[in-house]
């Protein structure tokens, strides 16, 4: 479900094809760059971040200077590295030092902490109960959960889309057999849905706003009623972190401002650069996003409770087989309140 809500990234299976990883890192450095730039007499810390696009408060900070201004006063600067999407290929850009701040859901960062990560998980959103759930279209005669018995639904492999259908599932008493999972990356699956190749589609925000917003599809069941605890995590290269405690101290506090700015006027941060083309939200689609941004959570700090819901999905996908074991997710998390 990219730092925060409209930044949420979409997310595709565990497996990097060479393509997604050469467009995430294009722009990239080695590991030992990102550790400082020398200018003048001082070292500048480069903090490798995945381009914002068009929305959210990254893209709002990079426009009007105030992200740019946060870091320089712990003595870093943001390097805008390829474009922020999936988080399984962000995950290993991370682990091979090629990158340094990503953004992912629990479920997609489960399956990429099953692979050996050098990467930590340092904020959460709470799960978005109104922007994800189960998308069908309108007149399809699915009416609830049930009706998808004997259905074909598209999901990404490992997350989201995965999870919210598992769960979901699940939560109505129905065995995963009896719905066919149709694998799909995200951003080729709007034209199999509309085509109804695929009866539903497990979605999040980032493309459940433009099929809602079109009139023509609408959530049979959405985060709140599928009782999701898919939350929205940060996360932050080991090394960077261990070498630049401050400087992810202070781009937390940074994104724990700038959401909850962004929550009371989610307006301001759709279309920060440009409100026509393929990356402007406009019509009915931007009311749903502001919508459901105004209804989303805040950046905060990974708390005990948040901890024991992360373990909860780890046990859900050892159950429903999506990773060989539950996965240790408390081993892999920092706490920014004890940063210094």
């Amino acid at each position: 479900m990219n730092l925060p809500r409209p930044l949420r990234t979409t997310l595709v299976p565990a497996l990097l094809t060479a393509t997604a990883l050469v467009a995430l890192t294009a722009c990239g450095t080695s590991g030992s760059e990102s550790a400082g730039q020398v200018s003048g007499s001082r070292s500048t810390v480069s903090v490798r971040i995945p381009d914002p696009g068009n929305s959210g408060v990254l893209a709002l900070g990079k426009k009007d200077g105030s992200l740019a201004a946060a870091l320089s006063a712990v003595g870093a600067k943001v390097q805008w590295t390829g474009s922020a999407g999936p988080f399984a290929p962000a995950a290993q850009a991370m682990n091979a030092g090629q990158l340094d701040i990503a953004t992912g859901s629990i479920t997609s960062g489960i399956t990429s902490l099953a692979q050996r990560p050098g990467f930590k998980f340092f904020t959460a959103v709470a799960p978005d109960a109104a922007g994800e759930g189960i998308l069908v279209r309108n007149g399809s005669g699915i009416a609830s959960v049930a009706d998808l018995v004997g259905k074909k639904v598209a999901v990404n492999q490992g997350g989201t889309g995965e999870y919210l259908l598992l769960k979901a599932l699940a939560k109505a008493g129905i065995p995963a057999d009896k719905v066919t999972r149709v694998y799909l990356r995200p951003d080729q699956t709007a034209a199999v849905f509309n085509a109804g190749k695929v009866d539903a589609w497990a979605v999040w925000a980032t493309y459940a706003v433009a099929e809602i917003g079109s009139g023509k599809a609408h959530f049979v069941a959405d985060g709140a009623a599928i009782g999701s605890d898919n939350y929205s995590l940060n996360a932050v290269r080991t090394d960077f972190a261990e070498q630049h405690p401050k400087v992810v101290k202070a781009l937390y506090q940074y994104l724990h401002e700038a959401s909850a700015k962004e929550k009371r006027n989610p307006a301001a941060y759709l279309n920060v650069f440009t409100d026509v083309g393929p990356t402007a939200v406009t019509g009915k689609a931007e009311q749903v996003q502001r919508e459901f941004t105004a209804k989303g959570g805040t950046v905060e700090p990974i708390g005990p409770r948040d901890i024991a819901r992360f373990k909860d999905v780890a046990a859900f996908y050892a159950e429903q087989k999506v990773t060989r074991t539950e996965v240790d997710v408390a081993a892999h998390l920092l706490d920014v309140g004890k940063l210094t």
